[in-house]
């Protein structure tokens, strides 16, 4: 296994990886919408969807893979009266491609964040 850290998305605040490479494929810790400074991204979904989705291409990058390369996304979000709008974003970030997905609605997320987004994809040789 290899682990993977990249400073253009925020540390692990916890016991954990940004991600790890075993085999051909990476598996991301799930995302928060945490800028690379550790800071909270503030406001609604949307806004919080985007950084997550910046986390995930950073970490993907440097795991040597991309968004184009992702066969699965586990998606936690907070609120699922907020699915409509985080499902626009979602798609706008992967046009065609169309990975396996779970979404859950979850009690509570780590700072209280409205969405985390966990994927695995494969690393490009």
């Amino acid at each position: 296994m290899k682990y993977v850290a990249t400073d253009k998305a925020a540390a692990a605040i916890g016991p954990y990886s940004q991600g790890v490479i075993s085999g051909e494929l990476f598996y991301s810790s799930g995302q928060i919408p945490l800028k690379a400074d550790g800071e909270l991204v503030q406001g609604g979904i949307s806004e919080q969807t985007h950084q997550v989705f910046a986390n995930l291409q950073a970490v993907l990058e440097e795991a040597g893979s991309s968004l184009q390369q992702v066969v699965k996304t586990t998606v936690f979000i907070k609120d699922m009266n907020d699915f409509a709008e985080l499902n626009a974003i979602y798609a706008s970030y992967f046009g065609e491609h169309k990975p396996a997905r779970s979404t859950v609605e979850v009690a509570r997320l780590p700072k209280d964040v409205k969405v985390e987004i966990e994927v695995i994809s494969k690393v490009i040789q």
